[in-house]
């Protein structure tokens, strides 16, 4: 065992070396099992992995013996809900419909209660898209793992895992030839990729987690979700700061995986290159806004008018942060009753989808805070509205507002320019960067950020002559061109088009 320590063997040195070798030997003796025991681990692991994907790929050929098409199958848990997201989802399938006519479209859907015709209708009554052939809905039934209430503590860690275990139920129910993620739950793409031997690809709304989260958390500022008692504490933010870098490397390396990688706006764009690097993957596809469903709303000059409506369209998610916008529109009224301006009055409607309990619950609790500000008589709220109902409240507002702070895009704002409505929007993500901008040298719409800015900024809306009100309406309207369905679906086609080659017909 120690011959080769002859090598180094010196005068005085014999007993030394001897106790050395004797040592190594012991720790060999030991080590090696643990070795063996690693190697065998792995090995079992590895064709476990072959196993199970051998297993998922005979499922597959057994179903494209039945049917000899390709499948595309969508995980979307949340398809029977009413937000932007969803007219994404229905938008692609109908383009992917209409470009090929010899595939199959899968749903992966975790709504209860609720049939697929049922689900096709509520897509035609929201968002007025029918699709041109039935689609397939695979009902998952564990879809309280993905939902925030269950994990009041690491939720993103939490959820991420939830995911793994649901996408793996859709799995195990439905193995596609090309998978999309469309929600954003991109823990899935590995086990798709990799056990279930799919194409994989993904429509990034919103970054899991991004630089802008974790600035938020190094300089202890309070959001919805960072809450005071982590910002008025210098170890809880320090240890959520490494868990946000920690989360961010594990959802890097699973985005990574996406053979095709599309995101909603520039800001959107900007995270995931720095966390999922794969720049020659990626593509930058706005979403569809209805523009052309809006387009009958006539712009004409709205001085004569005895009340200004000013609505605020989005499903009822804190992030969306309408307690700002009541808070705002309180000080536009005490600013208005202690100035004496205005003589005409004044009204905010919230439109928007309740996904589940804890978004009516929400409702409730500012329904609560409207009657607490003494505004509850000039509040309104309108809660999964269809299309026709949407565009008359569009139709009668002024002022369309948005206050959600990053928000990656933001449907609702270019559908509110498109109506011709004056947008306040927040000054940041999307709306700054790709939708309130200017337009042939015109202005657009007005950005805040507070309620002191939003309310001044509704101040100053009111206060123009109805000609320029039109003016910049009229401008807006024409900029929200290139959000249209039409161009939402030659580029989203477009960044198809390689991973539909792949399929075989």
């Amino acid at each position: 065992m120690c011959c080769w320590w002859s090598v180094v063997k010196m005068s005085g040195h014999d007993q030394l070396v001897h106790c050395l070798c004797e040592l190594t030997g012991l720790l060999w003796k030991l080590l090696l099992p643990l070795v063996f025991l690693c190697v065998l681990l792995i090995a079992v692991l590895v064709l476990l992995v072959l196993a199970v994907r051998l297993w998922l790929q005979s499922n597959r050929n057994a179903r494209r013996a039945r049917d000899n098409r390709p499948t595309v199958a969508f995980f979307h848990p949340y398809c029977n809900a009413g937000g932007g997201g969803e007219r994404v989802l229905w938008c692609a399938i109908r383009s992917l419909q209409n470009r090929y006519a010899d595939i199959n479209i899968v749903v992966y859907t975790g709504d209860q209660g609720v049939t697929g015709p049922q689900i096709v209708d509520g897509a035609v009554r929201r968002f007025n898209i029918a699709l041109p052939r039935p689609v397939h809905f695979v009902f998952l039934r564990h879809r309280l793992l993905v939902e925030p209430g269950l994990f009041p503590h690491f939720t993103l860690l939490g959820q991420s895992v939830g995911s793994i275990f649901l996408g793996w139920e859709a799995l195990t129910e439905f193995v596609p030839d090309l998978y999309i993620d469309s929600m954003g739950y991109a823990f899935t793409l590995p086990l798709f990729r990799y056990l279930g031997g799919c194409s994989v690809g993904s429509y990034v709304h919103y970054p899991t987690v991004s630089t802008d989260m974790l600035s938020v958390v190094r300089e202890r500022n309070p959001r919805f979700n960072n809450p005071d008692y982590v910002t008025n504490n210098l170890f809880l933010s320090a240890f959520k700061v490494v868990y946000y870098c920690l989360f961010a490397l594990l959802y890097g390396m699973a985005g990574s995986c996406s053979d095709l990688i599309m995101v909603n706006s520039s800001w959107t764009l900007d995270h995931i290159l720095s966390l999922w690097r794969a720049p020659n993957r990626t593509h930058v596809v706005y979403p569809p806004c209805d523009v052309s469903g809006f387009l009958d709303i006539p712009l004409e000059e709205d001085g004569d008018r005895k009340q200004h409506s000013i609505v605020s369209v989005g499903q009822f998610r804190p992030e969306k942060d309408h307690r700002l916008q009541i808070r705002a529109f309180k000080k536009v009224l005490d600013g208005r009753r202690a100035g004496g301006g205005g003589r005409e009055a004044l009204k905010l409607v919230l439109v928007g989808g309740c996904r589940n309990q804890e978004d009516e619950d929400r409702v409730l609790m500012l329904r609560g805070l409207c009657q607490e500000l003494g505004v509850g008589e000039q509040v309104e709220f309108k809660l999964n509205v269809t299309f026709q109902e949407l565009k008359s409240e569009m139709g009668g507002a002024t002022i369309g507002l948005h206050t959600m702070w990053n928000e990656h895009f933001g449907i609702g704002v270019v559908e509110c320019m498109a109506a011709g409505k004056v947008i306040l929007a927040h000054k940041t993500g999307g709306p700054k960067l790709d939708i309130v901008v200017p337009f042939e040298g015109g202005q657009t719409g007005f950005l805040a950020e507070d309620e002191d800015s939003y309310a001044e900024a509704i101040e100053r809306i009111l206060a123009m002559t109805p000609a320029s009100r039109l003016e910049l309406r009229r401008n807006a309207r024409q900029s929200v061109a290139r959000f249209s369905d039409q161009e939402f679906d030659a580029c989203f086609l477009a960044a198809m088009e390689p991973l539909m080659g792949t399929l075989e017909r």
